[in-house]
């Protein structure tokens, strides 16, 4: 395998380019392979030859050079001997380095890349017995975007479901009263936004990633929910009114509470979008959630404003709501046939002036179902210890989990399933999960490496790892030639430069060490690097992250000034410093909004229960979330974030509605906000839960993650909006008592009587207005 790897071409015009061509060189102007390759070609060596004394030690062995090589991060799955001799090994890695020192190099190796996993799949089906996993560095990229290929007939399939459940939703018996199409056009509405949103991104230089598949759910249930308000409040208007005044009447009902969510959205995601935000995905998915969100806004005022216009003058001319033809009068009716009659089904006729308090939207299932039933049932008063109890075990489970949340640093939770990332880090944690990978311990300023007792600190800040070290090497080398460790500086730096490091089995150790000569021709060493390595369980990430942070601590309190470094620290610690940031940023701020907002509300008790339930969701989410094997990562996070926006969606006009009413008992103004609000909150959690569904079987980690949080969220939220706010509602403040006022003796009625005179001069009283 080796062979056929390094025999790769890649040919370009006028020149064929090898792995020697494009190779990281060594000071002897060689390639730098793996220390495995040279093991293995003395194994060889050592069978052909019959020897059958060469041995493997695990996990640093030596070469027949004499250099001590590490080992562990090559061999996995290893069982041993006595003495840490190799019995047997299930895994080999081996790692090829290439340089990308100038575009044509960097575009030379991405075509060897693409190479050599072509090969390594070659040679696969040519040695099925042993499975090979290839990994390059182009390959997270590629199975990241992969998410979106894979993902396009699932999003087609969810988008589908919410067309036909939304036009059910909004579509009753009553062939008049039916609005099929303002579902439909809701969600033209939200798809317009989110458009619009991606083609500004595109237009200003974004770039597009698999997190961006988030966005239409963040708009699904943001801007279908505000479309059913504005559909709810519109039964709630007079027949007998003019469409103007019916439409002023749902824009003054509804649109204000769609107003202060939209702000509450704009600013939390907003802040989620500011630089506060470190991780550059997260950045651009909240920025991008902003612009989706504001559009969106714009288009329900305007385009979904208009479309209920349109819907009303044709419902007020008494045309058939689909086919948008005149519904013909009942004697007419009656003599078409039977489909036809069910077709053209409405409750009153054209000229019926009836204007009882019934109302003719009660036909509607949802509604109908609501009023008669849900709302007695969930105010009765053995149905509430049974809410406070489950109340109680959602707490309890919620608790549980949250004090078992992990953040999130495995990269393969963000890419396909079938992918390459995800089986090379599974056969990597599998076979090569016994050591931390290599830390580099680095001497950042010159020490007195001859005294004794600054040998004896290094040596004990080195304890209990597996060593590399040039500094360990050379005191052993002195100890064999029978010299003192603790030289006089002249001699101890002499002897390091022109003994041990001319010495061919420590020859490769002048790499990490730096020499300076001062005036006088004195040599010093400025600057040096030893490698460490630490033994390490299943649970590595967490290990490796405690063991950066105490090695940390000990470069601050330490004699020697050192620090720690591999390549993987760069991403840990980026990402546990800023993981949690957008989340943060965001409460932060959506406290402070409904901080403040407490001043301008009619109630400022509104915004305590608003602040409540916010959390009692978010603490229920993250609870059930990790109890689902969801780690706190980007993709989480961002859900997160939209979970504070989704609830306040949902929670506050039906706090609002109860919170501002006076006068009737706790229990009557439950019912009446279950009543008003339920309905446009049922409609949109059951499109958005269809849509969820088909996310759940697309073949990848990201999805996974986002249908697993957003199925959480609206689930929770939807039980708090449907179970335990009404139940707790009825028991805690506000108190509903009828105030007594003060009756004025000056206090007087006055009647205003507005007179209509027909055609026969007979007086009749059209309106009496009491002021």
């Amino acid at each position: 395998l080796h062979s056929a790897v390094t025999r790769i071409q890649v040919q370009r015009p006028g020149f064929n380019y090898t792995f020697a061509h494009i190779c990281i060189l060594n000071n002897d102007k060689t390639c730098i392979v793996d220390d495995i390759v040279h093991v293995l070609e003395e194994l060889k060596a050592a069978r052909s030859s019959n020897r059958t004394n060469f041995a493997i030690t695990y996990p640093i062995t030596h070469l027949k050079d004499g250099r001590e090589v590490y080992n562990g991060h090559q061999l996995g799955g290893v069982t041993v001997h006595s003495k840490d001799r190799v019995k047997s090994a299930e895994a080999i890695q081996l790692t090829y380095y290439l340089q990308a020192i100038n575009s044509l190099n960097d575009m030379v190796a991405e075509k060897w890349e693409s190479i050599f996993c072509d090969t390594v799949e070659l040679f696969q089906k040519s040695n099925r017995k042993v499975k090979m996993y290839p990994f390059t560095s182009s390959s997270l990229k590629e199975d990241f975007q992969k998410t979106s290929r894979v993902s396009e007939r699932y999003l087609i399939t969810s988008l589908v479901l919410v067309v036909t459940l939304a036009i059910l939703c909004c579509s009753m018996q009553d062939c008049v009263r039916s609005k099929p199409w303002l579902g439909l056009l809701g969600l033209l509405t939200v798809t317009l936004a989110t458009l619009t949103a991606a083609g500004i991104i595109n237009l200003t230089g974004g770039k597009y990633n698999s997190t961006f598949l988030g966005i239409p759910f963040v708009m699904l249930g943001h801007g279908l929910y505000g479309t059913f308000e504005m559909l709810s409040s519109w039964r709630k208007t007079r027949e007998d009114q003019h469409v103007k005044e019916r439409t002023a009447a749902v824009f003054a009902d509804s649109m204000l509470s769609f107003s202060l969510t939209t702000a509450m959205y704009l600013v939390t995601f907003g802040i989620g979008a500011s630089p506060f935000t470190n991780i550059e995905a997260a950045r651009i998915f909240c920025c991008n959630s902003c612009i989706a969100i504001f559009f969106n806004y714009l288009y329900v005022l305007s385009f979904y404003g208009s479309s209920l216009v349109f819907t009303g003058y044709i419902e007020n001319n008494y045309q058939h709501s689909i086919f948008c033809r005149k519904v013909p009068k009942p004697e007419v009716l009656q003599e078409k046939p039977a489909w036809y009659r069910f077709l053209l089904t409405a409750k009153f006729s054209e000229d019926t002036a009836d204007s009882e308090e019934a109302n003719t939207y009660e036909s509607h299932l949802l509604v109908w179902f609501l009023k008669r039933y849900y709302c007695d049932w969930i105010t009765n008063t053995y149905v509430k210890p049974f809410v406070v109890l489950f109340y109680l075990v959602y707490i309890s489970f919620a608790l549980m989990g949250y004090l078992q949340v992990s953040e999130g640093s495995d990269l393969s939770n963000i890419v396909a399933t079938a992918t390459r990332t995800i089986e090379y880090t599974t056969a990597q944690q599998k076979y090569f999960s016994n050591y931390s990978p290599v830390i580099g311990f680095y001497i950042y300023e010159s020490i007195e490496y001859w005294n004794t007792s600054v040998q004896e600190d290094v040596l004990e800040y080195t304890k209990g790892f597996v060593r590399i070290s040039w500094f360990e090497s050379y005191l052993n080398y002195l100890r064999k030639l029978n010299i003192s460790t603790g030289l006089p500086k002249k001699n101890f730096t002499d002897m390091l430069r022109n003994s041990f490091l001319k010495t061919p089995q420590f020859a490769h150790f002048s790499e990490d060490i730096i020499f300076s000569k001062k005036y006088n021709n004195e040599v010093d060493v400025v600057a040096s690097r030893m490698f460490l390595v630490a033994k390490t369980m299943e649970t590595k990430r967490e290990e490796l992250y405690d063991l950066l942070e105490t090695l940390r601590k000990l470069s601050l309190t330490s004699k020697v000034k050192f620090i720690v470094f591999n390549p993987s620290f760069v991403y840990m610690d980026r990402y546990a410093s800023s993981v949690g940031a957008p989340l943060q940023n965001s409460c932060i701020s959506a406290l402070f909004l409904l901080f403040f907002s407490a001043f301008l509300v009619a109630d400022s008790l509104i915004n305590v229960w608003l602040t409540l339930t916010v959390a009692s969701v978010e603490f229920g989410v993250i609870g059930f979330m990790t109890l689902w094997k969801v780690e706190l990562d980007c993709i989480s996070v961002l859900c997160l974030i939209y979970g504070i926006n989704y609830t306040i969606d949902n929670c506050a006009p039906l706090l609002s509605t109860f919170v501002l009413g006076k006068e009737f008992t706790r229990t009557k103004w439950v019912k009446n906000a279950l009543e008003v609000h339920g309905v446009a909150i049922l409609q949109s959690y059951l499109c958005y839960i269809v849509g969820l569904i088909p996310l759940a079987a697309v073949p990848s980690n990201l999805t996974r993650t986002l249908f697993r949080c957003l199925f959480l969220i609206a689930l929770v939220t939807f039980f708090h909006c449907f179970a335990i706010l009404p139940v707790i509602l009825t028991f805690l403040p506000p108190s509903k008592k009828k105030r007594k006022e003060k009756k004025n003796p000056e206090n007087r009625e006055e009647i205003e009587c507005v007179e209509m005179v027909d055609m026969d001069s007979t007086r009749v009283v059209d309106q009496i207005t009491t002021v």
